[in-house]
């Protein structure tokens, strides 16, 4: 086991409409790494908040050396928020935080502790207990499907957004080119080896959760649409289906034609020539829809976020 306090840490915290919390969260972590005696840097994402968010953490930067507070113009996303943070972090690993105070600063310990010991790429925190509403419960099942299906997620292994990564693997993150960064996914895409640890999780003290049936779903959009080309392998593969389904109601009027008649003059022919061009169309819709899929993956080099103001 290496000696963890040879490293430096940096704590990203997405900061949103939790004025009440926030600054309890930083004063805990900072108290925590100045306990351990362990060098640290804490970064500050306001995802432009409507309270007084910005306030607290511009203040709290103002104050503390090691604290940064950056101010993104709009409001693009827990992800973005992070992503945007691992621009700025200097630190040998890199720690990411709730600013909701349910994942208490004190419990960085063992994420520290197990990825010095164990070597991982990445470690996230496992709760004994999620005190998550049930919304978020069912989300968090439907977006671990798609992680094993889309990102190769192993089926032992629990994403959560409280973790520890070496910070190799956030260099990697920063490069990939994509407008829509979706961090856990990334991790595993770009690790190596992984693991859990057992962390507290308590409840929410005050406001209520961002995440509802709309963000779920819009989630389940990006990781659909932007990290997989499954949509539209599923069109290609109906449009097989249908081209099949058309050549053989196509020949089954023709052979009647040819052997029976058609009592309409011109239906034969319309009816076989409608569905050999339909299914022909659709399925090359759906090729088509591959290639540009994968070249959109390949060119998009967009910001998927602007900073309005940063305090250090």
């Amino acid at each position: 086991m290496s000696n963890i306090n040879q490293y430096k840490y940096s704590v990203v915290i997405p900061v949103y409409n939790s004025e009440e919390v926030v600054g309890t969260v930083l004063d805990q972590s900072i108290d925590f790494f100045k306990a351990n005696k362990l060098a640290y840097e804490i970064i500050l994402v306001n995802d432009n908040s409507r309270d007084g968010s910005w306030e607290v953490i511009r203040k709290a930067a103002g104050r503390h050396e090691h604290v940064i507070a950056v101010d993104l113009l709009k409001n693009y996303g827990q992800h973005n928020a992070i992503f945007c943070g691992f621009q700025f972090v200097t630190g040998d690993y890199v720690i990411t935080l709730d600013d909701d105070g349910q994942n208490p600063p004190g419990e960085m310990i063992h994420l520290i502790e197990y990825i010095n010991r164990e070597g991982y790429d990445a470690v996230f925190g496992e709760f004994y207990q999620k005190q998550h509403n049930i919304i978020r419960r069912i989300g968090t099942r439907v977006i671990n499907y798609f992680n094993r299906e889309i990102f190769g997620k192993p089926k032992d292994l629990t994403l959560t957004n409280f973790r520890i990564i070496k910070r190799e693997v956030v260099d990697r993150i920063i490069r990939y080119r994509t407008r829509y960064p979706y961090i856990p996914g990334l991790v595993v895409m770009l690790s190596n080896r992984m693991g859990n640890v057992k962390v507290l999780h308590k409840k929410r003290e005050t406001g209520k959760s961002g995440y509802n049936f709309i963000k779920i779903i819009k989630l389940v959009s990006v990781l659909l649409f932007n990290y997989s080309a499954f949509p539209i392998r599923m069109m290609s593969m109906l449009g097989i289906l249908v081209s099949l389904s058309s050549f053989t109601i196509g020949s089954v009027y023709l052979v009647r034609q040819l052997f029976i008649g058609s009592s309409v003059a011109g239906w034969t022919t319309l009816v076989v020539l409608i569905s050999f061009l339909g299914g022909i169309i659709i399925l090359m819709l759906g090729i088509t829809g591959e290639y540009i899929v994968r070249t959109l993956n390949q060119l998009t080099d967009v910001k998927s976020y602007h900073i309005k103001e940063i305090v250090k």
